[in-house]
């Protein structure tokens, strides 16, 4: 009989569980990250944002890492494509020793749901959205008049410029797209307690933009 009530109770509990939070984080240098994890203590120095220090850091002052959100992120590894994942903590940004968007982020949506998060993180820092991160919808990047004038008094050849904007165009999009892709196809992979049964959810999207 205790068996039976054990088991049932799991089974409940398995049937309430709330589907993955997924949200993509994606951007430029200001979503890669450049802030040293060893400033991050000066945010107790002001009292509106010491909650935000308590809750990015443990009893013993180091970064936390959280229990229920999960992450995967490519562009900060030292090149495009190279995957990061694990437990969300400080370590994430643009090195290892800095932290983006990302740290509190997932530590805020940790705070305001009991649901499992995932990251997907794509950053690529010195891009813009009118070449690099150019969505197809958005058509062709095409050259204005001002621009092609130009061209023409440096002597440029204008197909071989229009060309190697063609190709660059739309790159860093889908390369984003690409990696959203892979990781959604592969749970289990990114987050080892995940259950297909459990689903998963679409939460939210978020850019952050830099210098460029």
């Amino acid at each position: 009989m205790k068996h039976i009530f054990l088991t049932s109770l799991l089974v409940a509990a398995h049937l309430h569980a709330k589907p993955l939070q997924v949200f993509i984080l994606a951007g430029q240098s200001n979503m890669h990250g450049h802030a040293k994890i060893t400033t991050i203590e000066h945010i107790g120095m002001d009292p509106a944002t010491k909650p935000l220090l308590d809750l990015m850091t443990g009893a013993d002052g180091k970064p936390r890492t959280c229990e229920r959100v999960w992450i995967s992120s490519i562009g900060c590894a030292g090149d495009d494509t190279t995957e990061q994942t694990g437990r969300l903590t400080a370590g994430y940004g643009a090195t290892r020793e800095k932290i983006g968007p990302e740290f509190s982020f997932g530590l805020t949506m940790e705070k305001l749901t009991d649901a499992p998060i995932l990251l997907i993180k794509t950053s690529w820092g010195g891009k813009s959205i009118n070449t690099d991160f150019r969505p197809p919808s958005a058509g062709p990047y095409v050259f204005n008049d001002t621009q092609l004038a130009q061209f023409q008094k440096q002597g440029k050849d204008l197909a071989a410029i229009k060309a190697a904007k063609e190709k660059e165009t739309g790159v860093y999009y889908r390369l984003m797209i690409e990696h959203v892709k892979k990781v959604l196809g592969d749970l289990k992979r990114v987050v080892p307690d995940y259950n297909a049964s459990q689903g998963y959810e679409l939460a939210g999207f978020a850019w952050f933009q830099g210098w460029n």
